[in-house]
C-alpha cells in the first residue's frame, strides 16, 4: 500500500473520531422556551432547533422553507398550543408531510394541552380582539407549568426514544430537583410583590402575575391585539390616577409609545421585561431568563 494512500486512511480515521455524534432524536419547537426546555431533558441525545427566536412575535411567522425542512425531518415538534401558532404552524405541518409529527402522533406535542390555562373566554367573538377559544397561551412565564411541560417532554423523548429512557429520566429529574429550588428561591425574593398591582401592555404576563400574586389594574390593549386609542389612554390615566398602580409592564415586542405615553402622564415607572429566553441580552438559558424577570422586577418595586 503507498505511502499517500496510507495517509488518506489516516486522514479519513482521524476525521471519523473527531466527527460528533449525531442526535438520536431530531425535535422542531415553535417558540425559543421550548427549545431550552428540550435541551435541558434531551441533553446531547437530542438535535433542537426553534422556529422562532426571543426577538419575535410567535404569533406571525412565514412558512419558510428552511422551517418546513426542519419539520420534515423532525421526529417531535413540541409547541404551545392554544392557538398560539394557529396562523402558520398548519401550514409547516401540511408542506412538510412529515407523519411522525401530526397532531394525534406521538411526535406532536402542545404543551398548553398538559397544564390548566387562564383567560379561557366566556364567549367567543372576534370583536373581542385576538381572543384564544381554549385561554391564554402565553403559559411561559409561570416555572410551575415549565416544570410540568418539562415532564411531558422527556416521557415523549423516552418512547420516541426507548434506549435513552434512562438518560431522559435521570436529566428530569435533576432538573426537577433543581428548579424546585430555584421556584423557592424566586418567591421568597418575590415575596414583597404579592398583591401588587401593575399595568400590561398585552395580556403575556398572566401567569407571571398569577404565580407571584400580583393584580392586574389595567390592560394598554382595549382588546387582545387591538392597539389603544387616545381615548382610551386617557381613561386609563384617570383610572390610575385615583387608583395607582406600582408598574407598567411591557415585553420588548410591540409599540412602547403607550407604555411611555401613561408613564409621563401618571409618573408610574415602565418595566421592560424578557417575555422568553433570548429575548434581552443575558437571558440566554432558563436560568438566566428568570432571574432576570426576578431581578427587574424586585428591583422596579422596591
Amino acid at each position: 500500500m503507498s505511502k499517500r494512500i496510507i495517509r488518506a486512511l489516516a486522514s479519513v480515521f482521524i476525521l471519523i473520531a473527531w466527527a460528533p455524534a449525531h442526535a438520536a432524536v431530531s425535535v422542531f419547537t415553535c417558540e425559543p422556551e421550548w427549545a431550552a426546555l428540550t435541551d435541558v431533558v434531551g441533553g446531547p441525545d437530542v438535535h433542537v432547533s426553534s422556529a422562532t427566536t426571543g426577538r419575535q412575535d410567535p404569533h406571525f411567522v412565514q412558512a419558510r422553507p428552511s422551517l418546513i425542512a426542519k419539520v420534515r425531518n423532525a421526529d417531535l415538534l413540541v409547541c404551545t398550543g392554544a392557538g398560539l401558532e394557529q396562523g402558520w404552524l398548519p401550514v409547516l405541518l401540511r408542506k412538510a408531510r412529515n407523519p411522525r409529527v401530526q397532531p394525534g402522533q406521538p411526535g406532536y406535542l402542545e404543551a398548553a394541552n398538559h397544564v390548566a390555562l387562564l383567560d379561557i373566554p366566556e364567549r367567543l367573538d372576534r370583536a373581542e380582539g385576538d381572543i384564544h377559544a381554549q385561554g391564554n397561551p402565553h403559559i411561559q412565564t409561570d416555572p410551575r407549568r415549565l416544570l410540568t411541560v418539562a415532564q411531558v417532554i422527556a416521557a415523549r423523548l423516552a418512547a420516541l426514544d426507548p434506549g435513552k429512557a434512562d438518560d431522559y429520566r435521570k436529566r428530569l429529574a435533576d432538573f426537577e430537583a433543581r428548579w424546585q429550588r430555584k421556584i423557592a428561591d424566586w418567591q421568597q425574593q418575590a415575596a414583597h410583590l404579592k398583591g401588587k398591582r401593575v399595568v400590561v401592555h398585552h395580556r403575556e404576563w398572566i401567569y407571571l402575575l398569577d404565580w407571584l400574586g400580583m393584580e392586574r389594574a389595567a390592560t394598554l390593549e382595549p382588546k387582545p391585539g387591538v392597539d389603544p386609542s387616545a381615548g382610551y389612554l386617557a381613561q386609563l390615566k384617570d383610572a390610575l390616577d385615583e387608583r395607582p398602580a406600582a408598574m407598567i409592564i411591557r415585553s420588548s415586542l410591540g409599540d412602547p409609545r403607550p407604555a411611555r405615553w401613561l408613564s409621563d402622564q401618571t409618573g408610574i415607572p415602565v418595566m421592560e421585561l424578557p417575555q422568553t429566553v433570548g429575548a434581552a441580552e443575558g437571558a440566554e438559558d432558563l436560568d438566566t431568563w428568570f432571574e432576570m424577570l426576578m431581578n427587574r422586577l424586585s428591583g422596579a418595586a422596591q
